[in-house]
């Protein structure tokens, strides 16, 4: 159960809707994860959905790569909504099972390409250290250049804060799929 209302299309105010409707016939085509919780604030839900469509499809990351990185970021962050959603964006980029697994596992997968090792050594440093070592950093630069060590950073950044959105709210996974791993429970918080 989400711990706030979920706005359906029918409930929404005009600002509301003016921004579902938006995101539906954009490339998404269709609101769902932390979308489903912004929309309480159409403003920030607009320009959350604007920066989303940015860091996924017009950075100079491959699809794969931006998975990789997702996946990593997914996983760390334990959102387990996150987590459903991009396995299968990363399954339709090509990325294999026994990568996807080992990621799961928070194992470094074997036999990845040399592009793919960079990214997910990267999103997995900034994701445990909250930054980078001066030897992935360096090698991600030299391979992919500024710009695209600057969207790399973003985009973790970005599904960081979509991870805990996720999280927070307890958004729920669609009916009848189970969750790859529990949601992160805090005792003391309960």
């Amino acid at each position: 159960m989400p711990r706030i209302t979920l706005p359906t299309p029918e409930t929404m105010s005009p600002e509301q809707r003016r921004v579902y409707d938006k995101v539906v016939s954009g490339p998404r085509g269709r609101v769902q994860g932390p979308l489903r919780a912004a929309i309480h604030n159409p403003e920030l839900a607009d320009r959350w959905q604007a920066l989303g469509a940015l860091l996924r499809y017009d950075t100079t990351l491959t699809r794969r790569q931006a998975e990789i990185a997702i996946l990593v970021t997914g996983r760390h962050c334990r959102s387990p909504f996150e987590w459903y959603a991009h396995r299968l964006e990363a399954e339709k980029a090509g990325i294999g099972t026994a990568i996807i697994e080992a990621i799961l596992a928070e194992r470094t997968p074997e036999g990845l390409a040399e592009d793919d090792a960079i990214i997910h050594q990267y999103a997995v440093e900034l994701n445990r250290y909250k930054s980078v070592s001066d030897v992935a950093y360096a090698r991600a630069l030299a391979r992919f250049g500024e710009r695209t060590v600057v969207e790399l950073t973003g985009l973790i950044g970005y599904y960081t804060m979509v991870a805990m959105t996720l999280n927070a709210h307890e958004i729920p996974l669609p009916e009848g799929v189970a969750p790859a791993f529990p949601l992160p429970q805090h005792a003391e918080l309960r």
